[in-house]
């Protein structure tokens, strides 16, 4: 039992070892003051009391041994508890200011709560990204992996830095990989294209293998590493130079579309484009009347999702079938709660 009780103690952080010496310390001298002056202290809790009192050094004067063995009793006390009290203090302010450097250097282990996001890579897009959840969410949970940081870049509660690179084991354990619902990884802007696509699907490997189910949206910015970034598991691609160059085009053909697009997809603006299942009374319906059902509700229909391909204003006569999706263009709170 004794060897048991000492390997507990030996597990406990330093601050927390000092205090559980500086605990027994005063308790001992509570009840040894009490044993030895019983009419100065008539119970235990006076003992502990005017131990506690004399180690910090505040004497109230309230209890005063009278005894040369009770005075013996309090000088040892303030030779040691004092010292002990002292140490234990001075060691958590040291341990504090440890702590707040592990987590602004990125050195210590995310340990919130699960279902968190993990973002790899900072640059302009993962701080927007970050930025933008937070303002739409504060709780989130961010824990944002890189290694060309040395301090945390956002100073927010709910965003946990952790340096290094996320093709590493250790590191990915870090960010509690297990339990997190969704990972993003951007491309890294100080490399060329194809060695940060190449860098991303590596990323993307390593995070795969450590688990499997975990909801992975990569940016790659060469075509021709796509079916690379599929077959190493990526949920989701963005093909940002695709995107940009699409958005350039367009805004070429009609001057003015971009700030369209850009209302249309920043979901500040009070619109968010979403997928939605379709809902089961009106599967069969035809494009057209969802078009219309949905326009009640104020919500726009722009397009359905069959069998992972992704059709635009479609035909009106298209039919909704089973395991489709709608595109949706609607309010952030309708989204949210309208079960249409």
């Amino acid at each position: 039992m004794a060897v048991r009780l000492l390997l507990h103690f030996l597990k406990l952080p330093l601050a927390g070892r000092i205090l559980a010496m500086a605990t027994v310390t005063i308790l001992f001298f509570g009840v040894t003051i009490h044993i030895v002056e019983p009419k100065v202290f008539p119970t235990i809790f006076d003992g502990v009391w005017w131990a506690i009192i004399t180690a910090s050094t505040v004497g109230f004067g309230d209890f005063v041994p009278v005894t040369v063995e009770g005075k013996l009793v309090g000088i040892i006390l303030i030779l040691v508890g004092a010292g002990f009290l002292s140490t234990f203090f001075v060691t958590l302010a040291a341990t504090t200011v440890q702590t707040q450097n592990a987590l602004n250097h990125g050195k210590a282990a995310y340990k919130g709560k699960s279902g968190h996001m993990v973002i790899v890579g900072w640059n302009e897009r993962s701080r927007y990204v970050i930025k933008q959840l937070i303002k739409l969410d504060p709780s989130t949970r961010i824990v944002l992996i890189d290694e060309s940081l040395n301090e945390k870049p956002i100073q927010d509660v709910n965003v946990h830095f952790i340096q290094g690179s996320a093709d590493q084991d250790n590191i990915l354990i870090k960010a509690g990989i297990n339990e997190a619902k969704t990972i993003i990884i951007t491309a890294d802007p100080s490399v060329s294209e194809v060695e940060s696509d190449m860098r991303t699907i590596l990323q993307l490997i390593a995070i795969k293998g450590i688990n499997p189910s975990v909801y992975c949206v990569v940016e790659i910015l060469t075509q021709r590493q796509i079916n690379n970034a599929n077959r190493a598991g990526a949920d989701e691609i963005i093909e940002s130079n695709s995107l940009s160059g699409s958005v350039m085009m367009n805004t070429i053909l009609n001057q003015g579309i971009s700030k369209a697009l850009d209302v249309m997809l920043n979901q500040n603006h009070g619109s968010k484009v979403e997928y939605r299942p379709v809902p089961s009374e009106l599967l069969g319906q035809s494009f057209n009347m969802l078009v219309q059902k949905y326009y009640n509700d104020e919500i726009l229909v722009i397009g359905i999702k069959k069998r992972g391909e992704t059709f635009v204003n479609p035909p009106f006569d298209m039919k909704v079938e089973y395991g489709d999706e709608l595109l949706l263009i609607c309010g952030h709170y309708r989204s949210s709660s309208s079960n249409s």
